[in-house]
C-alpha cells in the first residue's frame, strides 16, 4: 500500500475542533498509544486519534454496565454511523466530533474502514461471553479487535515507494496487532477474570493446570502458572518478531511510531516474563521515563535497522 501525498486544502475550523476532541480522548485514555502517535506528522497524528476515538467508543460500549441487549443495539447504531462515514454522509457541522474527524481522515487517507466493522464484531463476541478452546480460536478474536487496528493504521502510514515485500505489509501489521493483544491479555488476566471473562485458550489453561481460573492474587493451587505465562510470552515474542518485519517498509516517523508502541508492549512482556505472578497482583505498567526511552529508540531507527540486518542475513 503506497500512499501518494498531494496538496490538501486548509482544514476547516469544525474539523480542527473535531480532531482536537479526538486527540484529547486519546491523550486521556490511551497513554501507550498516545506515546507512539506523538511521533507522527500532524495529519497522520490527527487521523490516528480519530481512529482511536472511534475504537474507544466501541470498546466502552462492550465494557460498560449496560444490559447485553442494550449493548448489542448500541453497537449496531455505531455500525450504522460507520456506514454513514463510509458513504461520505457525515457533514463537517455534524454534532458528533468523532464522526466528523474520522470522515475527514478517511477522505484524506486510504483507511480500510471495514476494519472498524471487524472491531465491532470482536466486541460483540465479548458481549456474547465467548471463550476460546484453542489459539486458532483466539486468533479470530484478536484479529478483530487488534489485527484490524494494525491494518487501519497502515492505511494512515502507507508504505515507502519501492519497499521490498510491501505486498505483505497488511499481513505484518495484522500480526503485530495480535502480538499487542496477546500481551494485553496476559497483563489483564486478573482484571478480566474479575469481569467474568477468560481469553487464554482453554487448551493452554488445561495443559498448565489453570482451568480453575484467576479469581485471586495467587495462582490456582497445584498449577504451573509461571509455565503458562512463559508459554504465552514465547508465542507473543514470535508474533512480535514476525510483525516487526513491517518496520523497514514505513517512512522514518511512521516506523518510529510503530516501534515505540510495540516497544512499550515488548517491555511489558519482559516484566511479565520476569515475574509472572505480578499480573495476578495488579496491572503491570512501565514508568514514563522508560516509555520516553522507547520513543527515542524508535526515532533513532534502531529497531528498523535490526530488522533489516536480520532480513539480509536470512537472504544471504
Amino acid at each position: 500500500m503506497i500512499r501518494t501525498v498531494e496538496s490538501q486544502p486548509l482544514t476547516s475550523a469544525p474539523v480542527l475542533a473535531a480532531y482536537s476532541y479526538c486527540e484529547t480522548v486519546t491523550g486521556q485514555q490511551a497513554r501507550n498509544f498516545a506515546y507512539g502517535i506523538r511521533l507522527l506528522p500532524t495529519p497522520e497524528r490527527r487521523a490516528m486519534s480519530a481512529l482511536y476515538a472511534f475504537s474507544r467508543r466501541v470498546d466502552d460500549i462492550g465494557d460498560g454496565p449496560l444490559a447485553d441487549d442494550v449493548k448489542v443495539a448500541r453497537l449496531e447504531d455505531t455500525r450504522a454511523l460507520l456506514a454513514r462515514i463510509r458513504d461520505g454522509a457525515v457533514d463537517e457541522d455534524d454534532t458528533d466530533p468523532v464522526a466528523v474527524a474520522l470522515a475527514h481522515a478517511a477522505a484524506r487517507f486510504p483507511i480500510p474502514l471495514g476494519g472498524l466493522d471487524e472491531l465491532i464484531d470482536g466486541v460483540q463476541m465479548d458481549v456474547r461471553g465467548e471463550t476460546y478452546e484453542t489459539w486458532d480460536d483466539l486468533k479470530v478474536y484478536c484479529r478483530c479487535v487488534a489485527g484490524a487496528i494494525g491494518r487501519l493504521s497502515l492505511g494512515v502510514f502507507g508504505t515507502e515507494p519501492g519497499a521490498r515485500g510491501s505486498e505483505r505489509a497488511a499481513e505484518y501489521a495484522d500480526t503485530l496487532g495480535l502480538a499487542l493483544q496477546l500481551t494485553n491479555i496476559l497483563r489483564d488476566v486478573r482484571e478480566d477474570a474479575e469481569g467474568g471473562r477468560t481469553y487464554l485458550p482453554a487448551d493452554d489453561l488445561a495443559k498448565f493446570g489453570c482451568s480453575a481460573g484467576f479469581d485471586g492474587p495467587t495462582p490456582p493451587e497445584g498449577s504451573d502458572f509461571a509455565g503458562l505465562v512463559h508459554f504465552e510470552v514465547r508465542r507473543a515474542r514470535a508474533l512480535f518478531a514476525e510483525g516487526y518485519r513491517l518496520l523497514p517498509m514505513l517512512d522514518r516517523r511512521s516506523g518510529a511510531c510503530v516501534a515505540a508502541m510495540a516497544g512499550i508492549y515488548r517491555r511489558l512482556l519482559d516484566r511479565i516474563e520476569r515475574d509472572p505472578a505480578a499480573v495476578l497482583r495488579g496491572r503491570v505498567s512501565l514508568p514514563g521515563r522508560e516509555k520516553a526511552y522507547v520513543a527515542v529508540r524508535g526515532l533513532s531507527g534502531l529497531d528498523t535497522r535490526n530488522v533489516t540486518r536480520r532480513t539480509v542475513r536470512r537472504r544471504a
